[in-house]
Parts: C-alpha cells; structure tokens; sequence
C-alpha cells in the first residue's frame, strides 16, 4: 500500500494513537515499544523453507550490570532535536564516502529512492535525482521503502531496498541493486530477481547491508508478516498474531547472491506491540554486535527506535531494557526507522512532522552494552 505522510498535533496524536489500536488498518506498514530481558535466537515459528531451521530458544538470562538491560538515562529534557531534511524523507540510511555524505530515503512519489547529499552530515541537499531509475521485472513501479547502501570490494556499490511484488500488490520483497559505476549516488541498475521474497509468511522489507569485520557480507531483513495478519494496529494487532521475525543472511562476495539458508535472529515480544522491523547492523570495536530496529506501529506515537546486543554474529541478541528514542525525547513524535553508520558514531532517523516523516541525523554513544545520543 502506499505509505502516505502523517502529520500529529495536540489532540490529534492522542486520537490516531487511540484509533490505531482499535481500528484495522488495511495492510499498514510500520510499527512499536520496549523489551524484556529475553534472549530471542533462530526459532522455528517460520517454515524451514524461508530460513534455516535452528532450534527455537527464548530463554530468560540473568543478565551482568553492562548488559543492554542494565539502568539507562532517558535524554535530559529541554534538548530539542530538528530535522536536517523538513522535507518527508522517511527510513533514511546513510554512509560517507570521499568525504561527502550520502542519504537515501523512501519514495517521496516522485523518485523510486531519494538521495540527499551533505559536506559535514549537518547540511543536507535533496537532490532530486532517483537512484534507482528503473525497476527489476518482478516489481511495480510504485512503494519502494527503506533503501541502503554498501560499497563492495570492487569500489561498487550495492543497494538493498523494499519493492512491491508485481503478482502480489499487498507484499514487498528485498531486491537488490549494483551501482553502474563507482558513484553512490546511483544510477543503480536492479537485479531481475529480488533477494528475499517469502511471501508464504508475508514477504520481506527493510533490508540493511553489513559487513564484518572478517570480510563477510550479510543482510538483515524482517519478514512482513502483518501484511498477512488479522486487523487492529499496522494490521497485526488483532490475535493471533503474525511472527514478523528479523532474519540475518550470510552473502557471497558480490552482495546480491545469498550464500545458505537465512536464520532469525530477533522477533517482537508483549512490549513490541504489532511487530519489529527496520533492522540495522553494526560491530563495535570490543567485538558486540548491536542490532538496531523499530517496534510498534509507525502511524501511532508508540513507534520508536530500539536495540539488541549479542556477543556474536548470529545471536544471542539481548534487548535493551528501554529504547534508544521514543516520542517525548528531544521533543520527537514517533521516532522510527534509525540507521547507524558503520563506524558506530553516527545515526540517521525519521520522525513525525508537518511534510510527512523528516530526516534527523546525530552523533550516537555506544559504550560497552548500551547506546546513546
């Protein structure tokens, strides 16, 4: 479905918030609140068909005082964030090359992917240009969220996106895009097959590239299962509801050809509401990797960013005890669809404002268990 902007003041925040847990909302797309202290690896409650068929564990932990879960300030009140982008840039990713930044953002209806540009990640220039001109056969023209983008070894760079499925208009699945040449900013040529499309349990969105620190290229991605659910909040608010599981695939070297089975590696609890979804990985210097992602549904104040912690790759991801960003911080409505860039220090996010969903861009802290901004 077409994601349209949404625009919240004063009484009406409270209204739609009330409205979306109460109303279905035909096929809506992204979701979410916070965590227990619960570890959630590769489980079976997708078929063995979509990913690999590790054994389910959820499994609570006593966990130590630098643990995700340990006391986590909430930021001082009085700080008020504003957009680097005012105009609806929604899902932003971004990464630095060259010395100029980059972003890409959703559809705006205009451009399939948006692309922005910025000398010191606090000027940003919409550029008008859509990096993905054209389109994979198996997808529609229209819908396409959540882009981002890698370089390659080769000095190419390789795009991951959400793309409506041509024989199913009520699902996305991941496509994946090479870079005709060695410019980020596109134009990005798409692979006639997407990546991940397991529309059996929904589909597939939000993919976010990564790769570690030994050479390894992955994915991550959630399969959209509320676009299969039963009503109520982002669809998936009405029992019983849908698995919408965030899935790790290992890549070969060209990243765009998957290399074995995916595995879950994270999915939403009681405090998640209707799902999790935009996913985004990073490995810290002292070897942790934290998984980033939005719970609840985006349409309600309730969205926000979150985060997970695992000592290795493939889990056990451990939740935060609270999120990194939710409605109130820094004066924010509906935080949502946050990327750090892969050096750890940065983040891009979209929040509620008067265009739509705008773009913000901030240092962030990660220490130890435990993240920041």
């Amino acid at each position: 479905m077409t994601r349209k902007p949404y625009v919240y003041s004063g009484l009406a925040v409270l209204v739609l918030g009330i409205l979306a847990t109460v109303i279905a909302v035909p096929l809506a797309r992204r979701h979410r609140t916070q965590a227990s202290e619960q570890v959630v690896a590769g489980s079976s409650l997708m078929p063995s068909s979509v990913y690999s068929s590790a054994t389910a564990t959820t499994t609570s932990v006593t966990l130590p005082s630098s643990s995700p879960s340990s006391s986590i300030a909430r930021p001082s009140p009085g700080r008020t964030l504003v957009p680097v982008i005012s105009a609806d840039f929604p899902d932003p990713a971004a990464l630095q090359v060259n010395g100029t930044w980059y972003a890409f953002g959703t559809t705006n209806g205009k451009q399939h992917v948006q692309v922005a540009t910025s000398p010191d990640f606090r000027t940003w220039t919409v550029t008008g240009q859509d990096a993905l001109p054209s389109i994979g056969e198996w997808e529609t023209d229209e819908n396409h969220w959540a882009p981002q983008v890698i370089q390659r070894g080769d000095g190419k760079f390789v795009m991951y996106y959400s793309g409506t499925v041509a024989t199913s208009l009520a699902q996305h699945c991941v496509g994946v895009a090479v870079s005709r040449g060695n410019d980020p900013a596109g134009p990005y040529m798409p692979q006639d097959t997407p990546l991940a499309c397991p529309l059996s349990v929904g589909g597939a969105i939000d993919p976010s590239g990564f790769i570690d620190s030994d050479g390894t290229n992955y994915i991550v991605y959630k399969v959209d299962g509320n676009s299969i659910g039963h009503g109520g909040a982002c669809n998936n608010g009405i029992e019983p509801m849908v698995p919408t599981p965030i899935l790790l695939q290992k890549l070969h070297t060209d990243g765009v050809s998957p290399l074995g089975p995916p595995i879950q590696i994270l999915d939403r609890d009681t405090t998640d509401g209707p799902l999790v979804e935009a996913p985004n990985l990073i490995r810290t210097r002292n070897g942790s990797y934290f998984l980033f992602f939005s719970s609840n549904c985006y349409t309600t104040p309730n969205y926000n960013v979150n985060y997970a912690v695992a000592p290795a790759i493939d889990g056990p991801y451990v939740k935060a005890s609270e999120p990194l960003l939710v409605t109130g911080d820094f004066d924010l409505t509906a935080p949502g669809g946050g990327t750090v860039t892969s050096d750890g220090l940065k983040i891009v996010f979209h929040a509620d404002c008067q265009a739509g969903r705008c773009m913000f861009a901030e240092e962030i802290n990660i220490e130890k268990m435990t993240a920041s901004i």
